[in-house]
């Protein structure tokens, strides 16, 4: 049975920093990468009207960008896959449903009022995973490798 790492994306910096992981990982190991994108669906008011908030990229573009998003290693099998609900929700879903050995994927390391707010996707993936779940967590540049603002 061949191996598969689950990669959401959602198109950030976080997320081409663990691609780069993934496809690591997946070339060590013989996987095949399985790169997500899960669309959110627009937001639904008292009255039934749809709240779309700034316009959202259209479903051709955004299959564009996802596929964009691909392992530069050449030699790593990969296949895209559009998605729309709760982004937690629909990985957790997946790797359930594609029974994948490991779910990789980049967390923007928001701590606080903005992750309460916000609640946090990574979070929620490890708490549910049907497997192991590696969060590679995005690093403030600003920062200096000793942890201090510059």
């Amino acid at each position: 049975m061949a191996k598969t790492i689950l990669f959401p994306t959602d198109f950030s910096t976080a997320s081409d920093a663990a691609l780069e992981h993934a496809a690591a990982l997946a070339a060590s190991s013989g996987a095949s990468l399985l790169i997500v994108h899960v669309e959110e669906p627009p937001l639904a008011y008292g009255g039934g009207e749809l709240y779309y908030g700034i316009p959202e990229p259209d479903s051709e573009r955004i299959l564009k960008m996802l596929e964009d998003v691909r392992p530069k290693n050449a030699a790593v099998p990969f296949t895209h896959r559009l998605t729309m609900g709760d982004p937690a929700g629909e990985i957790v879903r997946l790797a359930e449903e594609e029974k994948v050995d490991m779910i990789v994927l980049g967390t923007h390391g928001r701590t606080g009022m903005t992750r309460l707010l916000m609640g946090s996707v990574a979070e929620v993936v490890v708490r549910r995973a049907p497997c192991p779940v590696l969060v590679y967590r995005e690093t403030d540049s600003r920062l200096s490798k000793a942890g201090h603002a510059e």
